[in-house]
């Protein structure tokens, strides 16, 4: 189940890469900009300004899981909705959208295939995000091996929130060139707060990673008030230095871009009126995390 593949992406990796965006995850991230890619299932989704008015899609919804809203868009009943995707077919203007599709590996292989120059090129590949890749980890291996031993690919890439069975990760691991991981708060009750979840696995397995010698990079959300005190920086980052040789961060500033995705998705945005941080809040996370050691990268 994935809800996106996006060619040409220079952020997921190095090079020019193909990213897999899976649907599912075990976190539950205020602050996260891809709330379609939480469910593990595919999601209904309107979008108000696409609307033409033409109630078509009322027609054909045989679960009356749709209705007309006051102020002319469309209501979901989502407890109705079976995500058939009877009204996205037929929306003519694409109002109505049904986030997440089921696919198979050679499929997916066939897409990154249409990319191999550009791999070749850049030192691009493959990268496998989401959502939580390891979520399912029965595709992402297979994806992986076929695309690294069968395919003769290139570079391969997951972004991962950690938050998965070591027996997992141990699995794929020997087809990874390259493990993004994602690093949110140290602090337990924090993170347990942050995300729904703990981070005793997330930094348990981190350390296993690094341990085993595998190339990682760790990623840090940077959300004003939650993880920019200097402390909060100063403990992650004695954290990252606890990994034999793992010194690159990636500092990823939050914003706000995802916002719309939580109405369209007939979700409360948590961080609801939250800032995003100053060009100057973000340089003085960086310079405190490279005071200690790191290679800071502002951005993926």
């Amino acid at each position: 189940m994935i809800f996106d593949i996006r060619q040409y992406s220079i952020h997921d990796g190095p090079g020019v890469r193909t990213t897999v965006f899976f649907k599912g995850c075990p976190l539950e991230c205020r602050w996260c900009c891809n709330p379609e890619s939480q469910a593990g299932r595919s999601e209904l989704v309107w979008v108000g300004e696409r609307c033409l008015g033409c109630d078509l899609c009322l027609s054909v919804c045989e679960k009356s899981a749709l209705g007309g809203a006051a102020d002319g868009g469309r209501t979901i009943d989502r407890e109705r909705c079976d995500c058939c995707g009877a009204c996205a077919r037929r929306c003519p203007g694409e109002a109505l959208n049904l986030i997440g599709r089921r696919v198979s590996v050679d499929e997916v292989l066939e897409e990154v295939a249409r990319d191999a120059l550009y791999f070749e090129a850049s030192g691009g590949g493959l990268t496998l995000s989401g959502g939580e890749p390891l979520a399912q980890p029965d595709f992402a291996a297979e994806l992986l091996r076929r695309y690294k031993r069968e395919e003769r690919g290139g570079h391969t890439a997951v972004e991962t929130c950690g938050f998965v069975a070591w027996s997992v990760i141990e699995r794929v691991a020997p087809d990874v060139d390259l493990f993004l991981y994602d690093l949110k708060h140290v602090d337990p009750e924090e993170h347990r707060r942050l995300t729904g979840e703990g981070n005793q696995l997330v930094l348990d397995n981190a350390r296993r990673l690094a341990a085993a010698g595998y190339a990682m990079v760790m990623r840090l959300p940077l959300i004003a008030g939650v993880n920019d005190r200097r402390e909060q920086l100063e403990a992650a980052a004695d954290f990252i230095l606890s990994l034999p040789g793992v010194r690159r961060l990636d500092l990823l500033p939050y914003h706000r871009l995802g916002e719309p995705k939580y109405r369209r998705l007939g979700k409360a945005y948590p961080l609801a009126g939250e800032p995003s941080l100053s060009s100057e809040q973000v340089a003085r996370a960086a310079e405190i995390l490279a005071a200690k050691g790191l290679e800071v990268t502002i951005g993926g």
